[in-house]
């Protein structure tokens, strides 16, 4: 299970901030039991955009959103509804942000952050990948971790060292950033490359005590 707590109000509006029409994505996986991105919580969030002065165009919740075949299949009957909308609030884990913005051509807000079990837990089958940072970026980078995209886990730009688009660390993988470019590229929002993205607070990437006394932590815990 990846676990997961939804991004302070301020926070979001801020990334909606030029956005007058959004469209709500949910997970009814890892995030419904989370309690962040189930339906209930979708439904409270279009209340509180709409009393920010959104529109929200629609929702949806997705069986898992870390499988893009499902969100594809999903989307596809209220397409009209995504595309209508200026913004997509997706309301799970960053593996389920990437998934999502890498099926949807518009831009993707991450609505929530994940939190840190400690351990190797932000997997999947899919080529998305989650370091549990505790505070997601991917709205500054159309979608795509630069934790885990870029090889030396890059929060400002690409390091220079990449040959006709593939990373210098391993010639068979495809340059995070370059990546980035060419997805802010094609959403039109290449202005977030000016954006200072400051270093990590890495007492945010460990597990919070009430965590590690908790069957999160170790499953024989009785607590």
């Amino acid at each position: 299970m990846v676990r997961s707590e939804q991004k302070p109000l301020e926070e979001i509006l801020g990334y909606l901030e030029g956005s007058k029409k959004v469209f709500l994505l949910g997970c009814d996986g890892c995030a419904q039991a989370s309690g962040t991105g189930g339906w209930p919580q979708l439904k409270e969030m279009k209340e509180k955009l709409e009393q920010n002065g959104k529109e929200v165009t629609g929702m949806m919740v997705v069986d898992f959103l870390c499988q893009k075949a499902l969100v594809a299949s999903h989307l596809k009957p209220v397409e009209d509804q995504v595309m209508a909308s200026d913004a997509v609030l997706v309301m799970t884990c960053g593996i389920g942000v990437q998934a999502s913005a890498a099926m949807i051509k518009k831009p993707v807000i991450p609505g929530c952050n994940t939190v840190p079990l400690g351990g190797t837990r932000g997997e999947w089958r899919g080529s998305e990948r989650c370091l549990e940072c505790g505070d997601c970026v991917l709205y500054w980078t159309g979608g795509i971790c630069p934790l885990t995209a870029c090889s030396k886990g890059l929060l400002n730009g690409a390091c220079g060292g990449a040959s006709n688009g593939k990373c210098e660390v391993d010639r068979n993988k495809d340059c995070g950033w370059e990546r980035i470019y060419q997805r802010l590229k094609e959403i039109g929002q290449l202005e977030r490359l000016k954006k200072f993205i400051p270093p990590k607070a890495y007492n945010k990437m460990r597990p919070k005590g009430e965590i590690l006394v908790s069957s999160l932590w170790a499953l024989e815990q009785k607590d």
